[in-house]
């Protein structure tokens, strides 16, 4: 099997360099590496044309998303598999891809491999030694999995207006319900420095809610939807009464977004059986 690397980037050159240097390397080397760079205004493209000439760049401007360039370099990629990484986040071992390819082999019915990572975010995982053994999970994250390409393919994929924020479940519950695997597990580590830069939490939160909303308006089956729709409204909204008043007054800001489009999410609209939502949903 061949694999590919794609990452998303924006605006974090310093932090892009850093992975690039690290995945390249890697022995035995990817078959390629695509890098989308998003709306950049950092000098990004020009230092990994200057640096790294053998990377495939694509420039996006303006920016389209994370979700959407995803989605188009998981299409043009040209190995079987595809190792999703962040601009700040890379594989520790050197040897990862001979660990990784044979699971895919093993398991046709793997469609995503996920793995623990060591993350700035919760900085107690950086001495971490034991993350567990392998299980099926209802989601991982772009910042360090493989996919493979020719299960993508065959199902909607991400989501490109979603923009940035919750493909990863949502790709997750369309491999589930068509019978493929998403499995995490420890074969390797994923170092994920967790860049704070152009981070802001209110707004995650609000595309992760509205996101939320609309995957469960394209996959969930009536008359289902309709209880699983205020739960997740009503679920999101307690999140923001705990994190105090100047976010609950700001609530509504992704509740207008959503309603703008539910349209197109009713025209996407294909949803699963019960039975496989609610399988996806007691995976941990």
């Amino acid at each position: 099997m061949t694999l590919s690397v794609i990452i998303t980037t924006r605006d974090r050159a310093t932090d892009l360099q850093r992975t690039c240097d690290a995945v390249m390397q890697l022995r035995p080397a990817p078959n390629e590496v695509l890098v989308t760079a998003d709306g950049c205004t950092d000098g990004t493209l020009h230092m990994v044309a200057d640096k790294f000439p053998e990377i495939t760049l694509i420039a996006n401007q303006p920016g389209i998303g994370s979700v959407a360039s995803r989605d188009r370099m998981m299409r043009q990629a040209r190995g079987d598999l595809v190792l999703a990484l962040d601009d700040d986040s890379y594989p520790e071992q050197l040897d990862c891809i001979v660990r990784i390819v044979p699971l895919f082999a093993q398991r046709p019915k793997l469609a995503v491999l996920h793995f623990p990572q060591r993350t700035d975010e919760y900085p107690e995982t950086l001495a971490n030694t034991d993350f567990g053994p392998e299980h099926l999970t209802r989601s991982f994250a772009n910042s360090g999995a493989v996919l493979r390409r020719a299960t993508y393919l065959q199902l909607p994929g991400f989501e490109p207006r979603f923009f940035h924020m919750y493909e990863e479940p949502d790709y997750a519950l369309q491999c589930v319900a068509a019978g493929y695997d998403v499995l995490f597990s420890p074969v390797i580590t994923i170092r994920h420095h967790y860049s704070g830069q152009a981070r802001d939490e209110m707004r995650v939160h609000h595309r992760h809610a509205r996101n939320e909303l609309w995957s469960t308006l394209m996959r969930c089956p009536f008359p289902f939807a309709l209880g699983i729709l205020g739960w997740r409204v009503f679920s999101q909204f307690r999140y923001a009464c705990k994190r105090g008043w100047s976010w609950v007054i700001r609530e509504p800001t992704w509740w207008c977004q959503a309603l703008a489009g539910i349209p197109s999410c009713l025209r996407k609209r294909t949803p699963v059986s019960w039975a496989s939502y609610k399988r996806w949903l007691a995976l941990l």
